[in-house]
């Protein structure tokens, strides 16, 4: 063999050891829930509740502690999700009139482009017909929780499953993961039914929390003084929580489409369950407060035993991805659409622009990237997550996303994350929530409602932190209120919110003499 040739084999050898091995792009999956909240994470604190797997994220990851949402419905949530814009831009204002237009720019359309295959498994709540996925698996609608029908992709037919929703759609997400190309990266969002009413706990977790008394909520008995959106709500637990429909206190005769699509054995079950309570409530005769307790006492061991059984699924695609060697190369996040009030201001729902509805669970797991028990205090929304796994998975972000990436903070390229976050929700007469929009800062936050109520609201968070205390209009705060309203136009021009500009500068001031 000539020298030469020996110097040439030496070399491809020692370039091919030393040759670094080219970085895969990450995997990525996405967990949305239903009207889960920080109050019932027990990453996040919670007193009353425990969820293990949905904690591992934020253990592995980090917890975002100041993450929020444009427009707390579940519709418009998810599809700020899909397209890193906000309502007015993506077309989905509200649940009630809005359609989603498919067809418009999203990030798994870019991660398509890039050769991920992408699917959506669960709540879609868009429509039923979704782009930019290479399978889909969907709920109609908002779903059910037992025995649940699913919109297949390349199906003409609804296919019914027995069983309950949170593990049929884990079932489906692993179907899927089987089988995938393994040679290509894949984005998979898992959209949960929980914890949505009618909060139907799974058979196995219906007792779960049958022993336990709960807290009532410090601000449970608020009057609403100064909050004349808030005054004028139907989202209370003691005047729109239904005793049948959502506390399943049923006749025997019941209609409700949530119960008779059970089997017989699942109806046996729930039956076992709720009459006996049914039977004990009607003996006890309570009215009033005690009435209004024993229906919160109801709510939150239903809602609580709901998030349960999604907790658990949440921990099997965890494990699956360890069991298959993906967790290495996958990124994992974990949101809800928007928080949900446990009690607080005596309510439950959302819509608001108040802490327990505009906040929202998010944590993420990104390993080789995101040091394991990080805490970020930075302020996120909901539209950040589009161009933060598009900057992930190396592909550009399109310059009309309005979301910002998550991921220079996270990795100390940027020194500072928002300062303001923008809010604006639509709907009209859904529990008779007043359409508003504002902003909020690390202290501070305003409200311009409109349409139902005509009202501005200043809050102090940093003393104020429940929000009971309506500062719009008190002297001291005049200063604060002038720099607010600036920061909130600047705001509306910098997201385009035509509409939001326009009732802005309507003057309601004599308004506000009502309050005083």
């Amino acid at each position: 063999m000539s020298r030469i040739l020996i110097w040439v084999i030496l070399a491809v050898t020692i370039f091919s050891c030393s040759a670094p091995e080219e970085q895969k792009p990450p995997n990525i999956v996405i967990i949305v829930s239903d009207d889960h909240t920080r109050q019932a994470i027990s990453a996040y604190g919670s007193q009353i509740t425990q969820t293990p797997n949905i904690d591992r994220i934020a253990n592995e990851g980090v917890l975002f502690n100041n993450a929020y949402v444009t427009n707390s419905i579940c519709g418009p949530s998810r599809a700020v999700l899909l397209t890193g814009k906000y309502s007015h831009l993506n077309g989905f204002r509200r649940n009630t009139d809005s359609k989603f237009n498919p067809g418009q720019d999203q990030f798994v359309k870019h991660l398509q482009a890039a050769g991920y295959q992408t699917a959506w498994i669960g709540k879609y709540h868009l429509g039923e017909n979704p782009q930019g996925l290479d399978y889909y698996e969907i709920l109609p609608g908002q779903g059910y929780y037992f025995n649940p029908d699913f919109i297949i992709k390349d199906s003409t037919e609804r296919i019914r499953k027995e069983g309950y929703v949170s593990d049929l759609v884990e079932d489906a997400a692993e179907n899927w993961l089987d089988r995938r190309d393994p040679d290509k990266p894949f984005c998979v969002i898992i959209g949960h039914k929980a914890t949505h009413r009618t909060w139907m706990p799974d058979l196995q977790d219906m007792d779960m929390f049958d022993d336990v008394t709960f807290p009532i909520p410090d601000n449970f008995y608020d009057n609403y003084v100064g909050r004349k959106a808030a005054m004028e709500n139907d989202m209370s637990v003691d005047k729109t929580m239904i005793m049948g429909y959502d506390l399943k206190m049923f006749p025997d005769d019941t209609k409700d489409r949530n119960v008779t699509r059970m089997t017989p054995e699942q109806r046996a079950q729930f039956d076992a369950h709720y009459k006996p309570i049914h039977e004990e409530l009607k003996a006890l005769n309570l009215s009033g407060k005690e009435l209004v307790e024993w229906k919160y006492q109801q709510y939150m061991r239903d809602y609580l035993a709901t998030a349960e059984s999604m907790d658990r699924n949440i921990g099997r695609t965890l494990d699956y991805l360890k069991e298959h060697g993906l967790d290495e190369n996958t990124i994992v996040i974990y949101t809800s659409d928007q928080g949900f009030y446990l009690g607080e201001h005596g309510w439950f729902d959302k819509r608001f622009m108040y802490e327990e509805s505009f906040s929202t669970p998010m944590m993420m797991k990104y390993p080789g990237v995101i040091a394991p028990g990080t805490k970020s205090n930075e302020m996120v929304m909901n539209l950040d997550i589009a161009p933060t796994v598009l900057e992930a998975a190396g592909v550009a972000i399109p310059e009309d996303l309005q979301g910002e990436s998550m991921l220079p903070v996270l990795t100390g390229q940027k020194e500072k994350g928002r300062e303001v976050l923008y809010y604006h929700y639509y709907e009209v007469g859904e529990h008779n929530v007043s359409p508003h929009f504002g902003v909020k800062t690390d202290r501070y936050k305003i409200i311009r409602f409109y349409n139902q109520v005509d009202s501005w609201e200043l809050f102090d968070l940093q003393k104020d932190p429940s929000e009971m205390n309506n500062i719009y209009g008190e002297e001291q705060y005049a200063e604060v209120q002038k720099e607010m309203k600036t920061k909130l136009l600047e705001a509306i021009k910098k997201y385009e919110d035509t509409e939001a500009e326009e009732i802005f500068h309507q003057d309601i001031d004599e308004a506000q003499i009502e309050k005083k």
